[in-house]
């Protein structure tokens, strides 16, 4: 189906279409809209969405581009990888009556949190529609965080769920908008000027 023969085509889109169907998922489970009995499905749908990521941000790194190919990168790694096994884990973890002091899963999101609000500046100099992703997720990983920390009650999970799913819709915004607009040699989808020059 390539239409020219030289060299790679932005992978985004693929690792975009990947956060989002992560992002829908974590916001049906922190919603509340299905039951706990669907972690297993879920992890394997993270498994499906590291791979996506992984090989998406090795070519962004292999092009030079730092910003994009770092997240994907580690996305791919701590919240796809490592998330899906967790759920996994603490799923038949559950089942055999295992105790586990998962409050270690808050002391690594604080380090994800903290790398994604020092590293948001760098998407003020992408489109708007990166932006508003990032400034999504710079909402819900700290609230995810703190819930797995134990600081904060259930009450923060359908928050950092509404804030996830806003982060897919803005990353299926921005994957619509690289694939049609690449296509078609002209803005068809418009995801706003960066907010940086």
């Amino acid at each position: 189906m390539s239409g020219h023969g030289g060299g790679w085509a932005n992978p985004a889109p693929a690792g975009l279409v990947a956060l989002a169907v992560a992002c829908f998922t974590f916001f049906a489970v922190l919603c509340g809209k299905v039951e706990h009995t669907c972690i297993p499905l879920l992890g394997i749908w993270l498994i499906g969405g590291g791979i996506v990521q992984l090989i998406v941000g090795l070519i962004e790194l292999n092009e030079g581009a730092v910003t994009g190919g770092n997240v994907f990168t580690f996305f791919a790694a701590f919240f796809m990888f490592v998330g899906a096994f967790e759920f996994l884990f603490k799923y038949f973890a559950a089942l055999n009556g295992w105790q586990i002091d998962a409050r270690i899963d808050g002391w690594a999101w604080l380090v994800l949190w903290i790398a994604l609000w020092l590293w948001t500046p760098a998407y003020f100099k992408s489109t708007l529609v990166m932006t508003l992703l990032l400034l999504c997720l710079d909402v819900a990983v700290p609230l995810v965080a703190l819930r797995d920390l134990g600081i904060l009650g259930a009450s923060a999970s359908p928050i950092a769920g509404y804030f996830l799913l806003f982060t897919g819709i803005f990353g299926l915004w921005q994957a619509t908008a690289i694939v049609l607009n690449t296509t078609y040699g002209k803005t068809i989808i418009p995801t706003g000027g960066p907010l940086a020059k």
